[in-house]
């Protein structure tokens, strides 16, 4: 291999899907390269004509055209186009045209069919072309164990089951034979229902309820209830199960968003077994719902600060592990809010039972369920709207200081914006909350555009959930009739954008410690969570979860087809890539962050980022056109 063939092979080398080749494979491609360069504003590839090779930019830059025109890609250094023409029938679907003098690799179309025959990952590469994002994000959730472990596969045994009519006594009696936490409680079922079954002996039966551990302590012994009361009295009638052929990925999820430790596994409509926390604490050790149980069992705020590490080593094997980053978000929402339920039961145990009901709710991050490890503290109290000031403020201030405090302690900084149940502002009985909310959509300013996109991701934690409830069914009624609000919000989204320059190079901090970085958080996941947030409302969704908006928005007719799946892909990438550089900082000792460096991350990722941040920038730029700002006389 002569110098020149060296230096084309050492290039190819540095760029997917190159970069992946054996040595034998990469010095045929590169033996077999011819160049060419072409001045700025040459016509590289018209429609149709017929195509004979892989074109790779050496040099300069390219732009791609639709039929009609519209600019569809640009491309620079390092990537190739003309390979879904050389899959499909030789003849060019996309014209191409040099914005700057370019200097092009080709490769004949005969090597670059070998070349797919001979290595998977190559020809993935190019059979997925528009569609690497979404194949990358798929392999990732295929590669997860618990993506794909069934969940009868951990159960150990039959579930244990009785009667309605059995006594307590009898139940715990069971119980205690079996060796068990549970058990299912059942009675004949005259008419179908989503848990009627039949039995061995062919006769219908209801799934009504379970009885656990807990309920006993809970509900029979702290209640005083006598042993002889049936077991209806104290089981919990509200039922969360899961499938037997369900992931324990989804049973993990399950138990975290609904805070269980017992889930019924039906196959169909009948019971076999259940699902115990512990049988998941063994499958996954350092699992987070051990980490949410045991913070449950603290009682003081050191106790539960001297736990702060530990969610830091569940949080790095989860993603070891594999986990993407919807249960990684939720698994740290469900943790950031145990310690934050658990601190005002202290709380409320030190100062007595509350003056009025209240609700204390997360906001931000937490209330999307989309946190990372580097998660501060934005929360707020709605209050009963019998909240007198002089009588009972002087409560809430406390408690609010004494979870603040603790929520520090544990590993949640301080808001910078005083965004906490500290403010009295944010610390308001619902009428006036109803009043902030309705003013800043009836007049948005900067000020108020900036709380809505604060305060309008909202969760509750402990307390009245129905005072929350109350502010979700307002934004939910009201947003979608204010056009002025929604095109306010659509531009405020606009502030934030992501790092691709002209070319297609990433656009870097050029000051302060995180110098030549890409901020993942400020310029990919937040903007893109912004713009979700903007069709959510329109469309009146109650979610809060960005993929769940996602959902909602996807039932509507809001977005061109694809676009919201091209959306969820590339958030789930961004969020990963972050998440696995906070990963990698925690186990090289150092504090997490979001800033990458493009320069330490390989070409294959590199190609993925500017993917995704192309999929933000023409859904930013689709905003302000779906919510144009109203005339003044369409808005009074």
């Amino acid at each position: 291999m002569n110098v020149e063939q060296l230096d084309i092979r050492d290039h190819l080398a540095q760029f997917a899907p190159f970069d992946s080749l054996s040595d034998d494979l990469l010095d045929k491609v590169a033996a077999s390269v011819e160049i060419r360069y072409f001045q700025a504003g040459t016509e590289l590839l018209v429609k149709d004509q017929p195509i004979e090779a892989l074109w790779y930019v050496r040099s300069g830059a390219v732009e791609m055209y639709l039929r009609n025109g519209r600019l569809f890609n640009r491309l620079g250094e390092g990537d190739i186009f003309g390979y879904s023409d050389l899959l499909r029938n030789r003849r060019v679907r996309y014209p191409v045209r040099a914005i700057e003098d370019t200097l092009i690799y080709f490769i004949p179309a005969e090597v670059f069919e070998e070349v797919c025959d001979q290595d998977d990952e190559f020809a993935e590469f190019v059979d997925t072309g528009g569609q690497r994002l979404k194949a990358t994000v798929e392999q990732q959730r295929h590669d997860s164990d618990m993506m794909t472990t069934r969940v009868r596969k951990l159960l150990g045994r039959p579930a244990e089951m009785i009667e309605a009519g059995v006594t307590l006594q009898e139940a715990a009696q069971r119980m205690r034979d079996a060796n068990t936490t549970c058990v299912l409680v059942i009675e004949p079922a005259e008419k179908a229902s989503p848990y009627t079954f039949i039995d061995r002996d062919g006769h219908g039966r209801r799934l009504c309820g379970i009885l656990t551990d807990r309920d006993f302590c809970t509900r029979v012994l702290a209640e005083g209830v006598t042993p002889q009361a049936p077991a209806t009295d104290a089981m919990s009638r509200q039922l969360i199960v899961v499938q037997s052929d369900e992931t324990v990925y989804e049973a993990m999820l399950s138990m975290l968003r609904n805070q269980v430790h017992h889930l019924p596994v039906l196959h169909r409509r009948q019971p076999i077994g259940v699902l115990h926390l512990s049988d998941i604490v063994r499958y996954e050790t350092h699992s987070s719902l051990f980490l949410v149980n045991n913070i449950f069992l603290q009682n003081e705020v050191g106790q539960l600060a001297h736990l702060s590490e530990e969610v830091r080593t569940a949080f790095a094997r989860m993603v070891a592990d594999g986990a993407n980053s919807e249960m990684v978000g939720r698994a740290l929402a469900t943790v950031g809010r145990s310690f934050a339920h658990r601190l005002i039961e202290l709380a409320e145990a030190r100062l007595g039972p509350p003056p009025v009901p209240y609700c204390f709710m997360v906001l931000g991050s937490m209330a999307r369920d989309e946190p990372t490890i580097t998660a501060d503290q934005d929360n707020a109290l709605v209050l009963d709207d019998r909240f007198e000031p002089e009588q009972h403020d002087a409560y809430f201030e406390a408690l609010a200081k004494f979870v603040s405090d603790g929520l520090a302690a544990c590993g949640y900084p301080y808001c910078k914006g005083d965004v906490m149940a500290t403010n009295p502002r944010w610390r308001q009985p619902l009428q006036v909350w109803k009043r902030y909310f309705t003013e800043w959509m009836d007049a948005p300013n900067p000020e108020r555009l900036l709380h809505s996109s604060i305060f309008f991701d909202l969760a509750a934690v402990h307390g009245e959930e129905p005072l929350v409830e109350a502010l979700q069914d307002l934004i939910a009624e009201r947003a979608p009739q204010r056009p002025f609000f929604l095109a306010a919000m659509a531009r405020n989204a606009l502030g934030r954008t992501p790092p691709l320059g002209f070319f297609r190079t990433f656009v870097m901090e050029q000051d302060g410690k995180h110098r030549k970085s890409i901020n993942l958080k400020r310029r990919g996941t937040a903007p893109l969570a912004d713009l979700v947030r903007v069709h959510a409302l329109a469309c009146g969704s109650k979610a809060q979860n960005t993929f769940a908006r996602l959902d909602d928005i996807a039932k509507t007719r809001l977005l061109a087809e694809g676009v919201n799946e091209r959306l969820r892909y590339a958030f789930e990438f961004l969020s990963m890539v972050r998440i696995r550089h906070q990963a990698h900082d925690i186990e090289q000792g150092e504090e997490p962050d979001n800033n990458i460096e493009p320069e330490n991350i390989d070409s294959r990722e590199r190609h993925h980022l500017k993917d995704a941040f192309e999929v933000i920038s023409h859904a930013q730029k689709f905003l302000g056109f779906r919510y144009p700002m109203p005339s003044k006389r369409a808005r009074g």
